[in-house]
Parts: C-alpha cells; structure tokens; sequence
C-alpha cells in the first residue's frame, strides 16, 4: 500500500474510534456524523487558508470545538428519541448541514468547489520548524494522532464511565433503574463522537491540502457505518480493520480493467460475505475465536457454589426519618390510561425492617402498583413517599440513589456482559452518583468497589460463575442474578416482582433462602403468585383485586379472609393447605 492510502485508513480509522464509542459500546447508531466530520474540516481549513489562524494545530483545536459543540447541540435535540427515531434524526441533520454548506455558508465553505490551498501542516517548536511533506512524513504525523486517539479511547472504554456507556448498550432501562443518569452518558459519549469527527476533518483537508465538500455527505456517514460493522464495532480496532479492507478494495478495484463499473457490486458482495460470516466484525471475529481458545483452557468448579446467608452492607443505610413512621408509603394513588382505570386509591405503608407480601390474580394492578412504587411510572393522582420525602413523580433513578431498588419479573440483566461486570454497574452508581465524567480513570480504582462486587455475587451464590458470560447463565442463576443487581446498588428498600418466577423446585427453594437471608436491616416488598412462598415470608400481607386494595393483614387473616377466598384463592377452606 503506498504511504496515501494508509493515511487516508488513518483518518478514517480515528473517525471511526468515535463512532465506535457512540456505536459499538453505547447501542447508539447515528448516521449523521458526516456533519462532524464537515464542520471540523472545513472550520480549519478556512483558519487556515484565510489566515485568521496561521498555527495549524490551533486551527485544528478549534475545528475539534466547534464539532463538539455541534455534536453537543445536536445531541441534546436527537437523543430525546431512540432506536431508529435517532437514527433518522441524526441522518436529518446530517443533510441539514449538507445544505447548509452548499448554500447559507457557500461564502466560507466554496459550495461545490469546496476549499482548496490547505497549507501544510508546520510544527513551530520555537528554535526549529518542522514541515510536515507529503509521503511518509505526513503518515507518520497523522499515525501520531491515531496512536493519542486510540489510546484516550481505549482508556475511556476501561472506565467507569466506560462500564455504564456498555450497560446503556446492554440494557438501558435496567441501567437507569441501577441509579444511572443515562442521558448524561449518552450526550457526553455523542460529543466525543462529534470531536473524533471534527479532528478527522481536520486532518483530511491538511492531507489533500484540500477540503472537499463531499465530506458533509450522507455516503460519507454511510461509508464509515459500513466500515465499522465489517471490522468489528466495539473493538476499537474494528474501525481501523473496515477501513483497511474497504478503502484498499475501493482503490484497487477501480483500477482493474476487467472489473469496469462492478466494483460497487463487488464491494457490496464482500461486505455481505464478512458481516455475515462473521458476526461481529473481523476484529470481533478474532477475539471471539481468542475467547472461544481460553475457556477451553480454563478450569471452573461448577460445585464450589457459596452459601452466603449473611446480609450485604454496601454502603451505609440511609438514616431512618422519625420512629415509627414508615419507610415506604402510597397515598391513595391512582393510575388511568384514558377510560381505564388500572390502580385505583390504593393507599399503603411498609415499616422499617418489614417483609410486606403483595399478592392478587392476573390484572389485579400488582405490576402498576409495584412500578409506581418504585418511580418508574407516574401516578395520575396520590402520592409515593420514601422516608418522609416525596418521590412522586422524580423518576427511577432518583428513586434508586434514595436507597430503594427493585428487581423485575423478566429478567432485566446485561446479557453481553459477565456476571462481574454486571454487579459493578449498580455498585458504581452507589459510589459515584448519577453521573459522573470520569472517562480517564481506571475501572478498579478503589479496592472497596471491588471487595462490594466480590460480596455482592457471593451473596447470592454466583461466585464460580463470577466471569461467565450472562447470556451463558442458566435461568434459575440469571434469577439470582436478577436479585443480585438490585442488592448491589446498596439500597436497603427493595421491591422484588415475582423473584420465583419460572423456577423450578430446588432454585425456589435457594430463592426463598436467600431473600430470607438478607431480611436483616433491610425492608422488603414481594410480589409472587407462590402462595406457600408468600406466606412462609411475608409478616403482612396485601391483596389487589381489579385495581383496588381488596384486605391486608397477616398470612393467617388473609389465608381466611372470604373475600380473598372467593377473588383469588377459590374458595379456599379453613382446613385446606395454602
């Protein structure tokens, strides 16, 4: 390969560094980042051809600033929206910007012409200046920048920033309910993407001593979406491998005779032929297959299964509000969806230190009740209070940083993340707050985090399985898993929907076990439909019925009360078992 060519991969490859971050670890897929990848080149370019800024690495420092404040502005409007509504918003923008550089802004960009005469690049070391010519040397300057890119990529990935930026991939609701502000996660990540764009930019109107205006075009996003996915997204070295094979074929076809106007079809055959032979990319495909090649090699002791009975103090409890006053309580709440009525002026306290057992038949309200409970839903009227304060209405992540937390009846996990790494994400919400931009800081940074991960996973007995994949699990661990999640973030209010839920007979028995096990200095609410696990645990007991609190009191009262007996237990007699 000739010395331009490998530049041009380098560009491309530090473009992608930021796509992948926004793509590949944070789910975030956006097909405007031609609009960065613009705005850096074209604002250095012309500092540097009009002479404002002579210094080109000022120029190309503002060209990155002005991309991440488009980036930021962008993504304050587009992040708003999810999944393919994102997509297509930032794909909008992206032509927006298109047409504003062939219109509004032709006096500054050159329209169709684009701006040509880029200076080359000039490094002024004071006693020296060192100019940068075509060839190798500018390879060599460009690679400079690749190798700083890369590695603040790389260090952002092995972050605790990094770690929730792959939770948000994995499963943005259960990270918000962990205590995660993921807004604020996914803006920052969205401007990190939108600076990599602009310094790409930058570099490629140095490179051509040219800026083309095609580098605001939707195949120019296109392009570095495909080059990503067939290197492998979520790698870091995915994008520099796609853009590698894509721009060596792109270049090489062109050339051979007997290719003539196919080469497109041929790309686009070798493109099919990669992402499908290898599912996550020629980087993705080599690790998987260096994965694949460890665990062959690695022991695990299926049977060294810990027993952890002692309850889990991960940070300290949030003080009581007065004595006697409940931790947990609901004033007449109601929640409709149009004309129906779904709870209705449901009114419910939970003490300190109780185990209160929510029980009803199927479209009872439990789910409703449970999820205005914990913040997830807002009420149509009443109130939620936690510890004397409101949280009506404040949303599931404030709810979680307050101390209550709550697992779900289907399995809301990491599935592409370990056992580990899916017990640090509510642990470092507990440590670190909402949100926190510490991209540059090692992962295991406090060996307390640690020691709070390792008791959280031996808690529920899911030591040997601590670096196994989740999507690996079976279900009755994935369950405990599930419980795992909601301890860790440290909260000693929880609310557990259907913990038992699809198990079979002996993990019932380990469930019922361990939510026994860590009673002690914690509050619970448990939904279940397994009566006899309902009233082995539970101290009190409410009943809903058609969205309404039908009675509440002890296992016993309920086990006789003949309006639970006609609604929900059929009729049950005093003489039968529960």
């Amino acid at each position: 390969m000739s010395a331009d060519l490998l530049t041009r991969i380098l560009i491309w490859g530090l473009f992608g560094l930021g796509f992948d971050l926004l793509f590949g670890y944070t789910g975030l897929l956006s097909f405007g980042q031609s609009a960065f990848y613009g705005t850096g080149g074209f604002v250095a370019a012309y500092l540097l051809t009009s002479g404002i800024v002579p210094h080109m690495l000022l120029a190309l420092l503002v060209g990155v600033i002005v991309a991440a404040i488009a980036g930021l502005a962008i993504g304050y409007l587009t992040l708003r929206r999810t999944g393919i509504y994102f997509a297509m918003s930032t794909l909008a923008f992206g032509e927006m910007f298109y047409f504003l550089e062939n219109s509004l802004f032709k006096e500054y960009t050159g329209g169709e012409n684009g701006i040509a005469g880029v200076p080359p690049p000039e490094i002024a070391l004071g006693f020296t200046t060192i100019n940068i010519s075509s060839g190798w040397p500018m390879y060599w300057f460009v690679a400079a920048f690749f190798f700083i890119g890369f590695l603040i990529a790389r260090r952002i990935v092995r972050s605790p920033f990094g770690a929730v930026l792959k939770a948000i991939r994995g499963n943005p609701k259960r990270a918000l309910a962990l205590g995660h502000s993921i807004q604020g996660y996914k803006l920052t990540v969205f401007v990190i993407a939108a600076a990599y764009g602009g310094l790409a930019g930058g570099l490629l109107g140095v490179f051509q001593s040219y800026m083309p205006p095609d580098a605001f075009s939707l195949d120019t996003s296109a392009q570095l979406v495909i080059q990503t996915v067939m290197g492998g997204a979520g790698t870091l070295l995915g994008p520099l491998l796609g853009a590698t094979i894509w721009l060596y074929l792109y270049d090489g076809l062109q050339q051979v005779a007997s290719v003539g106007a196919h080469w497109k079809l041929i790309l686009g055959i070798v493109f099919v032929i990669l992402v499908t032979a290898l599912r996550h990319g020629v980087a993705g495909g080599i690790l998987d297959y260096i994965r694949r090649r460890s665990r062959t090699t690695k022991v695990v002791d299926r049977e060294a299964r810990t027993e952890a009975i002692a309850p889990l103090d991960i940070v300290d409890p949030i003080a009581s509000n007065r004595p006697g006053a409940p931790v947990l309580e609901a004033r007449g709440i109601t929640k409709q969806y149009g004309g129906l009525t779904a709870v209705s002026d449901v009114t419910f306290s939970l003490a300190e230190g109780e185990l209160r057992g929510v029980i009803g038949p199927n479209g009872a309200g439990k789910s409703t009740f449970f999820a205005m409970l914990a913040g997830e839903l807002a009420t149509t009227s009443g109130q939620v209070f936690f510890r004397g304060q409101e949280i009506t209405g404040i949303g599931v992540t404030a709810v979680c940083q307050l101390g209550m937390s709550k697992s779900y009846q289907i399995n809301q996990l990491f599935e592409r993340l370990t056992v580990r790494q899916n017990v640090i994400i509510p642990v470092l919400a507990r440590s670190r707050g909402k949100f926190r931009a510490d991209m540059l800081r090692n992962l295991h940074y406090s060996s307390a985090l640690d020691e709070q991960v390792n008791a959280a996973i031996e808690l529920v007995g899911l030591t040997h399985q601590a670096d196994t994949v989740v999507s690996e699990l079976p279900y009755g661990e994935k369950r405990r898993l599930e419980i795992g999640l909601a301890l860790a973030t440290g909260a000693n209010v929880l609310l557990f929907d259907e913990p038992l839920a699809g198990l079979g007979p002996e993990e019932r028995v380990h469930v019922v076990g361990l939510l026994k096990s860590i009673r002690k200095g914690r509050s619970m609410v448990v939904v279940e439909h397994d009566m006899d696990a309902m009233f082995e645990l539970a101290e009190r007991i409410t009943v809903l019925y058609e969205g309404r609190k039908l009675a509440e009191g002890t296992p016993d009262e309920i086990r006789l009360d003949p309006a639970v007996q006609a609604a929900y237990l059929g009729g049950m007699d005093e003489h039968e078992s529960a």
